[in-house]
């Protein structure tokens, strides 16, 4: 695979120390699914359970946030953040009352599994599993989700849609 995860130019304090924390989360996703699977356990059911699970939580937390849960412009307000979208270089974004659109240009979970020696095969597997958080968030938004192209899948960005029901 081609490496379409570089850093973007020059990031600021605030984004590296958040791309770093997201990386350590990534770190534990990654060596706790691959200590299940060396012991024989359902390692992936488990992760994407528990993954879904904290996406459904969120997922809540966002639409009780909303002025208007079923306006995707508000859930862009609760769900996109200025930190947010430099840490994963998050461009354009589109949106409107049905729809939620938006580009992630760098993945600091690929670039964390990516530093501990994981396959393509393996990272994109991890990175379809971290993706049940979004496919959660939008469950318990009660909106749907569609993932498009992915950095783990050697594509130059993520491709993230949320949209009404």
């Amino acid at each position: 695979m081609s490496n379409s995860n570089d850093t973007p130019n020059p990031v600021d304090e605030k984004t590296e120390v958040n791309r770093a924390q997201i990386e350590h989360r990534a770190a534990w996703m990654a060596l706790f699914y691959d200590e299940m699977k060396k012991a024989g356990a359902d390692a992936e059911g488990i992760m994407r359970r528990a993954i879904r699970r904290c996406g459904n939580y969120h997922g809540e937390q966002f639409k009780a946030r909303c002025a208007d849960p079923n306006n995707l412009e508000d859930f862009r307000k609760v769900f996109i953040h200025d930190l947010g979208m430099r840490t994963f270089d998050m461009r354009p974004i589109e949106s409107d009352k049905n729809n939620l659109k938006v580009d992630f240009h760098y993945c600091a979970l690929l670039a964390s599994w990516k530093k501990l020696g994981f396959d393509d095969k393996t990272c994109e597997l991890l990175c379809d599993m971290a993706m049940d958080g979004d496919r959660g968030i939008a469950e318990g938004m009660g909106i749907k989700f569609e993932l498009g192209n992915t950095i783990a899948q050697g594509c130059s960005e993520c491709q993230l849609h949320f949209k009404s029901s």
